[in-house]
């Protein structure tokens, strides 16, 4: 049976361009699925999902939306996209994805590519592939071709950009990634340089026992997807040792990875280790960066470019509070794990971060309102201590072991 490519794009201002990639997806023997997301006007190309459809997947209509301003109307029509996109993939009637068009175009398109996991073909022709794409991918492997010229008719430049973009979706198609044999269940773990002695002594404990480790840097971009990939099906067990992208929430650095880390291992009820992992530093860019709010602060410059902000014990309180909340609401195994000795590499004795004050604030906030069947472990080690990653894994090992019987 052959496989579905959905194509999806504001019909309303594109009908030719996307007529010409229909065809040429379906002379490769590949069925195809049209879907409208416009919000103006009427299709120049007969959608198998209408925009009304689209809108009324969010409760909207279709005819309001065309009345609104362009922004609003967008906004809706992108949410509207990603929950169509996301319920053909569930009835199986997606195998791949592409799309075209501008700036709002690309935005309502990889709305819908983003609800979808990693691994199913996306591809987007775009205006504005040559800029900067991270609003339009985020965390998802959704490749972008850039248009060179505008979706706007077809001419010897976009035939050819349009046929090769019909080559890439239905290339992924046909191009299957091969199984091993001894594919191994992976763990997700969580490292900055202040925690890499820890998370590499354990990534090489869990691997001598028969597990695939995924290290994930926590710059915002990898808590967000290490997160994505959990609600994904693809993690068995959580080593979040390094916490520290929410000091960056709470106090506006730039490494933040939303209010929403520490829930997709909660959620989808998997076992997990938490680690208030560097939690005693925020991250900003060169000195001059800092927000005057935070002059007088303990700074540390740890790069030309990066320059750390010691936390301070109300800032801690308030992360251990939501460490707590997070791990309480989790459908599976948690364990908190502290290390009274720091909580980094520059968080240890004589270092220049050493704060027990702070540390004990975040320590006491999650002893005293997590939930009480939930184990909290001091340990009299500073997080980099072979002893504090061994017992890690351990706790770790305990829950997934606990989970299969």
């Amino acid at each position: 049976m052959p496989k579905t490519i959905v194509i999806i794009g504001c019909l309303d201002t594109k009908g030719e361009e996307f007529t010409y990639l229909k065809d040429i997806i379906e002379e490769q023997g590949f069925k195809t699925l049209i879907v409208d997301a416009g919000t103006h006007g009427e299709p120049k190309l007969k959608p198998d999902i209408s925009n009304r459809e689209v809108a009324k997947a969010v409760g909207a209509d279709i005819d309001k939306i065309v009345k609104m301003g362009r922004g609003e109307a967008m906004d809706i029509m992108s949410k509207a996209s990603a929950k169509v996109i996301s319920r053909l993939y569930e009835e199986g009637r997606l195998d791949g994805i592409i799309g075209m068009g501008g700036s709002g175009g690309t935005a309502v398109a990889t709305s819908g590519m983003k609800a979808l996991p990693v691994g199913v073909p996306k591809v987007m022709v775009s205006t504005v592939a040559a800029g900067n794409v991270v609003p339009y991918i985020g965390t998802k492997d959704i490749v972008m071709i850039p248009s060179v010229v505008d979706v706007a008719g077809l001419n010897r430049i976009s035939r050819q950009i349009f046929a090769n973009a019909a080559g890439t979706i239905t290339g992924m198609l046909r191009t299957e990634s091969k199984k091993m044999p001894d594919e191994k269940p992976i763990i997700s773990a969580t490292m900055f340089g202040n925690t890499t002695p820890c998370v590499d002594h354990a990534r090489g404990k869990l691997e001598e026992v028969g597990y695939e480790v995924l290290v994930f840097h926590c710059t915002g971009t990898g808590g967000r997807t290490m997160e994505d990939l959990i609600l994904d099906g693809f993690i068995s067990g959580v080593l979040d040792i390094t916490t520290t992208e929410w000091a960056d929430e709470i106090a506006g650095g730039v490494f933040s990875a939303g209010p929403t880390r520490l829930d997709a291992a909660s959620k989808m009820g998997i076992p997990q280790v938490i680690v208030p992992g560097c939690v005693d530093m925020v991250n900003f860019g060169g000195m001059d960066t800092v927000p005057e709010k935070y002059k007088g602060r303990t700074f540390y410059p740890w790069n030309p470019n990066v320059t750390l902000m010691r936390t301070t014990p109300e800032e801690n309180a308030q992360m251990g509070k939501i460490f707590a909340e997070k791990a309480s609401a989790s459908k599976g195994s948690v364990v908190f794990l502290l290390p009274l000795k720091g909580v980094s590499m520059l968080d240890s004795e004589g270092e220049i971060f050493w704060d027990p004050e702070a540390d004990k604030a975040i320590f006491d906030a999650i002893k005293n309102n997590v939930r009480k069947d939930i184990p909290v472990i001091e340990m009299d080690a500073n997080i980099n201590d072979p002893s504090f990653s061994d017992r890690s894994v351990e706790e770790l090992l305990k829950m997934l072991k606990s989970q299969s019987n």
